[in-house]
């Protein structure tokens, strides 16, 4: 049983944007149909409050539910900016269940617990999810950063108040939803893709300023689709901006290919 939840738990991280969501968080909208100045002022701000980073190397603690089953992990996650994104998922005792490299062209997935793999271009993701999923949007989510290429859009809408601003937009298909705070940091992001009942939401908390750069420490992400219903709470407690990073991801010739 044990073997079965890690091997889904490494897809789920593989793939943690197949999955869409609509927000639960009522928000209050003006019934613009265009980008008014100020919004286009608040936008720019967003743009430059996100992480500029040419590297990441973080370590989290997490506790992720798989349906009825929970089991506690730890993650490694190594980011090139715009280039690649490489995953560990290591169970108790330290054993390495699997290892996730994504790239703008490629998904790659190592199941070690089943000595076998995945190689497939990232057009891959499109038979679960709508093209207008990118790999910066998987970057920015995992980042905790508002997707700029989300925002290039003339659906969109703003709500403000003292303590917070409320961003709604569609595009290409896709409705979404940013929660954000006093720092023009989200702290809430949700995402669905219109006539799809698949669910994304992520959270972010417990900021902390590191290495220059206003980091969510804490992330947590709840998917529902296709019948499966998976969360995941993360809490980092080792975190570096542009360092020098290695992405390991040397399949055993013993390995077997899966599609």
């Amino acid at each position: 049983m044990r073997r079965n939840i890690l091997s889904r738990i490494s897809l789920v991280f593989a793939v943690l944007v197949l999955a869409y969501s609509c927000g639960s968080k009522k928000a209050t909208v003006k019934n613009d149909t265009g980008i008014t100045a100020k919004g286009k002022d608040l936008l720019s701000t967003y743009e430059l409050n996100n992480l500029n980073f040419i590297t990441f190397s973080g370590r989290a603690k997490a506790k992720v539910q798989y349906g009825e089953e929970t089991q506690n992990v730890t993650l490694n996650v190594r980011m090139e900016r715009d280039k690649a994104i490489w995953i560990s998922v290591t169970a108790l005792l330290g054993i390495e269940a699997a290892r996730v490299l994504i790239t703008p062209d490629s998904v790659k997935i190592m199941n070690r617990l089943q000595s076998e793999y995945v190689s497939k271009p990232f057009s891959y993701i499109y038979k679960y999810t709508n093209p207008g999923i990118t790999f910066r949007m998987l970057q920015d989510i995992l980042m905790g950063n508002i997707s700029t290429e989300m925002l290039r859009t003339d659906q969109l809408q703003i709500a403000t108040s003292e303590d917070d601003v409320q961003v709604i937009g569609i595009k290409e298909g896709l409705t979404f939803h940013y929660g954000v705070n006093k720092s023009n940091r989200p702290f809430t992001f949700n995402l669905v893709e219109i006539g799809k009942t698949n669910k994304l939401e992520a959270h972010y908390s417990d900021f902390a300023v590191i290495d220059g750069h206003n980091f969510p420490q804490r992330f947590t992400l709840n998917i529902e689709g296709s019948g499966t219903k998976v969360s995941s709470d993360m809490l980092y407690n080792k975190s570096e901006f542009n360092k020098t990073v290695e992405l390991p991801f040397n399949i055993p010739s013993r390995y077997k290919a899966i599609n």
